[in-house]
């Protein structure tokens, strides 16, 4: 420890959020090995859980479980595990040997203080040294945190660790928690800090902690993983930190060691998994919310920026903190539908459609690899051609189709001239007032649930003319979705969400959805595809 400073790696606990716990036994190895030839204080191996072990994860059962990731201990760094105050028996905990994990520190929410610090009191009497985690400190009154502080002094810890839980903490927010808690705590109790990065603040916050912490003259504890990484926007990193606390308190840490253990085990993690900042968890951090929750609408609806933040906004704060997928569900399934009198629109579509073909050209890349094609097809066929949920300028269209407002709102910036010359059908849960040359539709008259994704355009469309009575459709840039965003899309600035990379299963599900439009109109309804597809079978 230099000048009352600890560095703390938590790669192996908070990644385990990103991989299942699941970083293999070379990486673990790997980490903990470079982490000690680094000269980090304090390495977090993982999670005790109740659970058995199982080899190449990051949570185990008790102690003995990490002696096959152990290549001999140094004797300058100790090594932590986090247990849940509620998730885990210490009844299974053995006495402490000395030979894995020296110390355990245990995490609880705002609210369960006197019940985590009653834990960490059992976890001592087997010989551990204990450091608390007092999760969501922002949310602690002065009042709260003299109390916090009252308890974990009975408890007698090597440390108290300030967590930002949800990456909304700012400077002042920090500034009065470590006051408070530095007035109140037993001299001897290291003051810690776990930051989270959802505000793009998290080192910068780190440094600030500190600096406040030297400057009270109290020995501090700051948390840091390797590129950052944890759930949703991660954490501050441990290559950041390190660097920081050698340059500017004299710490000594070996930044090739550390180098070494980026360059050797996380690509496979970076090319493969996601976090770190962004914009969904940007929103995480302005309304303390729990990532789980964003976690939900990214993964089972994809939802844009602005229409998350006003999911989020919907819920009340003590909803956002913690996360109930049924009530998000019934959230978001609230703000996309809007209700709007579309039986005119319908009537009206209806007699325009009336015995004509229609061609729905789709973002996919074949609609400008293959663009001759389809004005071929287009001048042989004369069909009523709709541009779905995106513009490709090589096209004129009688119809513009869109479902959601991130599409809609690009259409209409980029290619204004040509959006508002065109005429769009656009559902709800975009605006229930049309403008000029727009019409509107129920997003409910469109939408069928039993899919994750089941707010694909094309998808919705065929649906929509279906109940139009259309008789023929064609379909062209559906195409289905490549590895890597650019080739996917004609426009390679068209904006999307990534389903965290799961594009095949992605696939799989729209295609599962076109087979249940092809069963349902089988007998009114024919498709053709003008361009290759992988749907069309």
């Amino acid at each position: 420890m230099a000048n009352g400073i600890l560095l703390l790696d938590c790669t192996l606990r908070d990644g385990a959020y990103i991989v299942d716990a699941k970083f293999g036994s070379a990486a673990m190895k790997g980490i903990i090995k470079k982490m000690q030839d680094a000269n980090v204080d304090i390495i977090e191996c993982g999670w005790l859980k109740d659970a058995p072990h199982n080899e190449g994860t990051s949570y185990f059962h008790v102690p003995s479980d990490l002696e096959a990731y152990l290549t001999g201990k140094s004797g300058r760094a100790l090594y932590v595990a986090m247990i849940d105050w509620d998730r885990y028996d210490t009844g299974a905990l053995p006495e402490c040997d000395g030979k894995t994990i020296d110390a355990i520190r245990v995490v609880f929410p705002h609210g369960k203080h006197k019940e985590g610090v009653g834990v960490g009191m059992e976890v001592a009497k087997k010989g551990y040294q204990v450091f608390f985690q007092a999760a969501n400190t922002l949310a602690y009154s002065r009042e709260d945190l003299v109390e916090l502080a009252k308890e974990v002094n009975r408890a007698k810890p090597i440390a108290l660790s300030i967590v930002d839980t949800f990456g909304a903490m700012y400077n002042e927010d920090l500034e009065c928690i470590v006051t408070i808690l530095d007035e109140a705590l037993d001299p001897d109790v290291k003051l810690g800090f776990h930051s989270h990065n959802n505000q793009q603040l998290s080192f910068a916050l780190s440094m600030h902690f500190v600096e406040l912490s030297r400057k009270l003259g109290r020995e501090c504890i700051v948390d840091a993983s390797l590129c950052g990484m944890g759930r949703g926007a991660g954490n501050a990193t441990t290559e950041l930190l390190a660097n920081y606390l050698s340059q500017k308190w004299n710490c000594n840490y070996d930044m090739n060691q550390i180098l070494n253990a980026i360059d050797m085990y996380m690509p496979y993690f970076q090319e493969n998994y996601v976090w770190g900042y962004s914009t969904p968890y940007f929103i995480a951090g302005m309304y303390c919310c729990h990532v789980n929750n964003i976690a939900y609408l990214q993964k089972n609806h994809r939802t844009n920026a602005q229409d998350m933040k006003h999911i989020i906004e919907s819920l009340s704060p003590k909803e956002r903190r913690a996360y109930d997928y049924d009530l998000l569900e019934e959230k978001y399934l609230e703000n996309q539908s809007r209700v709007v009198e579309d039986t005119d629109v319908l009537e009206r579509l209806g007699k325009e459609f009336d015995g004509r073909e229609v061609l729905l050209i789709a973002p996919g890349k074949t609609n400008e690899t293959q663009k001759e094609s389809i004005q071929a097809y287009i001048r042989e066929t004369n069909p009523i051609v709709i541009g779905v949920n995106a513009i490709n300028p090589f096209y004129s269209y009688d119809y513009l189709f869109f479902i959601n407002v991130i599409r809609y709102n690009y259409a209409k910036e980029i290619y204004s001239e040509q959006f508002c010359g065109t005429k769009r059908i656009l559902l709800s849960n975009i605006k229930t007032e049309p403008e000029e040359n727009e019409q509107i539709v129920n997003f409910n008259r469109v939408m069928k649930r039993g899919w994750e994704h089941f707010d694909n355009a094309v998808i919705m469309s065929l649906r929509l003319l279906d109940k139009l009575h259309v008789g023929r459709v064609s379909l062209a840039g559906f195409d289905g979705f490549k590895h890597k965003y650019n080739e996917s899309y004609a426009d390679i600035s068209l904006p999307t969400l990534n389903p965290d990379n799961r594009w095949d299963e992605l696939n799989a599900e729209i295609d599962d959805m076109f087979q249940d439009v092809k069963a349902s109109t089988k007998a009114t309804m024919q498709i053709h595809f003008v361009t290759e597809s992988i749907f069309d079978r």
